[in-house]
């Protein structure tokens, strides 16, 4: 059994046990393009079932692994979408995306341990290193090179304390899609410097390029990988909070050592809907992405004609991460001005590391015609 990628303080264990956030609103006519939290409801196909199935008595615990129907519903899954071989001991359900990744890292650290970050990207990764004894080492993506990945800053960025690189495609918040040949190039990084890649798979069906594939289905990189994947954007199911782990089976089996002791199992009705979200997710998963793809479009084509803003066109997602540099203000002074002259939060790019300090982020989790009233107000901004 392969246990080099855990923490010393599991790994003698890893067999051993069997067992829209509310934001203030200061203005009636406030257009909050902040949260990632969409506005569309989930399908009704999932809440129906997931109704029935309370209704029948599925309110108890679960395994702690999660519903076992589940587990296999998400083996399928990866065989399915990836052609990929996932038995049920590799396979973990969690309570939602972010409690995965504070359980993955728990996991995986030692006291010390590097763990490279791509930045801009999302806020919570640096201090879910730190509450695992580890140490962020961030690798910037710039707006010149539309956030694509420097390989030459990441290999600089590599010591011997380096142990886990965190990946995020389609990526929050810049909207980048990483191409096929730079997963290949992040694989091949990987197993040279024999790092373990978490791969935070949060916001697979909105990759508007080409088909997404999961970085553990590259040859050699399945043992290597632990792959992160939530209900909540692709099912929208953010209020159910469930998600999954899919690893090598030791490292699932301290992953469910660990959570036994925090949450014992994500929440069984949402386990339900999760479940019903997978059988019915061929029947719903192209309108959601066609949905968020024309707003997503439309963002772009508006912002890319306000002559102090500056942006890539975004590969995937339904972020934006524009430039605000040219008006002279941080993102920060800039969401700020938005708030207090157009009424429209955003969130300031330097939430999401120093790369963004002169960004804001714009989540497109609101209908076109909520996003043309955002846009209209914001194109008589003035900066004399």
């Amino acid at each position: 059994m392969n246990y080099k990628f855990l923490s010393s303080k599991y790994a003698g264990k890893a067999i051993d046990r069997s067992t829209s956030g509310d934001v203030p609103v200061e203005y009636d006519d406030l257009i909050n393009l902040s949260i990632g939290d969409p506005d569309i409801p989930t399908p009704r196909v999932i809440v129906e079932e997931a109704f029935r199935d309370a209704l029948a008595g599925h309110t108890k615990y679960t395994a702690s692994r999660g519903y076992p129907q589940l587990r296999q519903a998400i083996c399928k899954f990866y065989k399915d979408r990836y052609n990929m071989e996932i038995t049920d001991g590799q396979v973990f359900v969690s309570t939602a995306g972010s409690v995965a990744m504070f359980l993955v890292m728990q996991a995986l650290l030692d006291e010390g341990d590097q763990v490279l970050i791509f930045e801009p990207g999302f806020f919570p990764y640096p201090d879910q290193v730190k509450m695992a004894g580890g140490v962020p080492v961030f690798v910037s993506t710039v707006l010149e090179e539309n956030f694509q990945i420097n390989f030459d800053r990441l290999e600089k960025a590599v010591t011997e304390k380096t142990k886990a690189i965190i990946i995020n495609t389609p990526n929050n918040p810049t909207g980048v899609c990483y191409t096929p040949q730079t997963l290949e190039k992040l694989a091949d990084f990987a197993i040279r410097h024999d790092l373990v890649a978490v791969a935070d798979d949060i916001y697979t069906s909105f990759d508007y390029t080409q088909k997404f594939t999961p970085i553990a289905s590259y040859p050699g990189m399945f043992e290597r990988t632990v792959t992160i994947n939530s209900f909540s954007k692709n099912f929208i199911m953010t209020g159910f909070r469930v998600g999954n782990i899919v690893a090598p089976e030791y490292i699932i089996n301290v992953i469910k050592m660990i959570n036994e002791n925090v949450v014992y199992t994500a929440p069984s009705i949402s386990q339900r809907a999760a479940l019903h979200g997978l059988e019915h997710f061929d029947e719903f998963e192209g309108e959601i992405s066609a949905i968020f793809k024309e707003r997503v479009e439309y963002a772009y084509n508006r912002l890319k004609n306000i002559p102090y803003i500056d942006m890539p066109r975004p590969g995937g997602g339904f972020y934006l991460f524009p430039s605000v540099k040219r008006t002279g203000l941080t993102g920060a002074q800039f969401a700020k001005k938005l708030m207090d002259e157009c009424h429209i939060r955003v969130i300031p790019g330097g939430a999401f590391g120093e790369s963004g300090l002169y960004h804001i982020r714009i989540s497109c989790t609101v209908s076109v015609e909520k996003l043309a009233q955002a846009f209209d107000r914001m194109e008589k901004l003035s900066f004399e």
